[in-house]
């Protein structure tokens, strides 16, 4: 028999139909979250770098792998802050639900064991690491120690540590004696831009990185005042504030040389204005200490422009090879401008050389990796995050 009162509405009620959802909407619904917790200037125009360039990115693509994400930018001096920043940093934590899945940048999470290492017991963390911070040059040596031990303390407490390439990956296991299976590569990824038409096919060098002693562009600048006899211009894009004693004391070596009409500080560049920079370029050089992998490398052999580098860190993974086997770039020992000088003297004097390495280049961007390459595997690996927080060893 039925029961009547759930066959006649009471009086006035009106039933209520759910609103549809949409397509995006139910994907969103579906998604799990990762909490990213990235540096205060992430966004910032003025002071570009690599790794703020990879968090952004990324921030874009995970949802396409299934992972909503969450931004959580604390400001601060990082990888040494201030205790206002600190404090900021533990009180975002803090609120997070236990058991929530936390991407920290490197930078911020590194430098603070005594605030991450005690939510390693509450929250399934994952540590980005961009650079090591005692490989960072021109710290005073026991300000180097310090890092680094801070860093070893916080990576040996979370189970995953996330790398941007395989060298990157054994610095980490063999320096902070992390186990082999906790430390993952996430290599950048690189968009396949037009193909540079270049200045005249040999004599525009440019350089995109930070004005900074890891950069080292006094090196570039010291090759380049050796070989003045050489029809190049070179300008130098990248940010300007970031140590201005040291762009200072760049810009009296590039004076003293005679070369402040050939070489051109132009700060940091972006959008279209790079892209311009980049279409203008015949070679790529860049002269640095150390790269964990070199994204700016990247960027130029996906317009088909060859590179010129120090052999440090994970550069010679940027660099790469093209299917055939062709290296689209050209690799010196550090420390030694004169090798980069010959190099350049080579670049210039052999257009076989030339043609060999524009062909391999255009090679290798046909060959490179998107970012949904370095989505799926941060996706894949937070996948893989232990079900509940691991105690902190």
């Amino acid at each position: 028999m039925t029961d009547a009162v759930t066959e006649q509405p009471t009086l006035g009620y009106v039933p209520v139909q759910a609103p549809a959802l949409s397509g995006a909407e139910i994907v969103r619904m579906s998604l799990r979250t990762v909490h990213f917790v990235l540096p205060g200037g992430v966004d910032d125009p003025s002071a570009p770098s690599g790794g703020n360039a990879y968090d952004r990115r990324i921030c874009l693509d995970l949802p396409g792998f299934g992972w909503q994400v969450q931004r959580h930018p604390v400001a601060g001096a990082w990888p040494r802050p201030e205790a206002a920043a600190r404090a900021e940093l533990a009180s975002v934590l803090a609120q997070m639900p236990d058991g929530a899945v936390v991407l920290l940048d490197g930078l911020v999470a590194c430098g603070v064991p005594e605030v991450i290492v005690p939510e390693a017991e509450r929250l399934r963390l994952a540590v980005l690491v961009h650079l090591p911070l005692g490989d960072e040059t021109g710290l005073a040596p026991e300000t180097a120690a310090d890092l680094d031990a801070r860093e070893r303390a916080v990576l040996r407490a979370v189970p995953a540590v996330i790398a941007t390439s395989d060298w990157a990956v054994r610095r980490l296991v063999a320096h902070h004696g992390l186990a082999p299976d906790r430390v993952h590569a996430a290599a950048p990824g690189a968009d396949i831009a037009p193909l540079a038409p270049g200045t005249d096919g040999v004599s525009r060098l440019l350089c995109v990185a930070a004005v900074t002693p890891r950069k080292g562009q006094h090196r570039l600048v010291e090759a380049l005042a050796t070989v003045p006899d050489l029809p190049w211009s070179c300008v130098c894009v990248g940010g300007l504030t970031q140590d201005p004693e040291y762009v200072a004391r760049l810009r009296a070596l590039i004076d003293s040389h005679g070369l402040t009409h050939r070489i051109h500080l132009a700060g940091p560049q972006s959008g279209a204005v790079l892209d311009a920079s980049y279409a203008a370029a015949d070679l790529m050089v860049l002269t640095s200490y150390a790269e964990t992998y070199g994204m700016a490398v990247t960027e130029a052999l996906a317009r088909g422009i060859p590179v010129l580098a120090t052999d440090v860190g994970g550069l010679p993974e940027a660099v790469g090879r093209a299917p055939d086997g062709g290296v689209p770039g050209i690799l010196v020992p550090p420390e030694d401008p004169a090798a980069l000088a010959a190099e350049l003297r080579g670049w210039f004097g052999e257009p076989d050389v030339r043609r060999r390495l524009k062909a391999a280049a255009r090679g290798r961007r046909a060959a490179l990796d998107g970012w949904a390459t370095t989505a799926r595997s941060l996706a894949g690996i937070l996948g893989r995050l232990p079900s509940a927080p691991r105690r902190a060893a």
